[in-house]
């Protein structure tokens, strides 16, 4: 397969977005360091090529920035992980912007309360950032915690939502 590669420029920064020739994302986050981006990728899922061009999701990542929000909701993705992985993703695009969940209320939402570790790791383990929202995880004691792209990114795009 060969994917396609864009950078677009963003308030937060150069954002990659690696797609399959079907326009899916496969990763994506706030680097121009393509290496970076497609290291995300499960094995499984690693393009045998990658080219650079326009992708779909762009004008997604455009839309958002512009404040429509739900914009992202629109983009299809695909990621390769544990069953708890998958549906923890699948949680992450359902939790509100604005309305961040903690690990530990992300946990008991996967139907995993004592799970927190492990909800953490689905957030670690996301490679389509934005269009996954693993940045609307907070630490149990309401602070920022990690992010793979940076926290005063994950900084930003949590006061965006809450200001929306």
């Amino acid at each position: 397969m060969t994917a396609v590669i864009q950078t677009i420029d963003t308030p937060d920064g150069p954002f990659t977005i690696v797609a399959d020739e079907r326009g899916t994302v496969l990763a994506s986050g706030w680097t121009a360091d393509a290496e970076a981006a497609i290291a995300r990728i499960h094995p499984s899922l690693r393009p045998d090529a990658v080219a650079e061009g326009e992708t779909d999701a762009a004008a997604a990542v455009r839309a958002y920035y512009a404040g429509d929000l739900a914009a992202i909701d629109r983009v299809e993705v695909r990621q390769h992980g544990t069953a708890m992985q998958e549906t923890g993703w699948d949680a992450l695009r359902a939790i509100e912007p604005g309305s961040p969940l903690t690990y530990t209320e992300f946990a008991v939402q996967l139907g995993q309360p004592s799970a927190v570790r492990a909800a953490a790791s689905v957030c670690a383990r996301n490679a389509p950032a934005l269009f996954v929202p693993c940045h609307r995880v907070l630490r149990t004691d309401g602070s920022l915690g990690g992010f793979a792209w940076g926290v005063d990114v994950k900084e930003r795009l949590l006061a965006r939502e809450a200001a929306a």
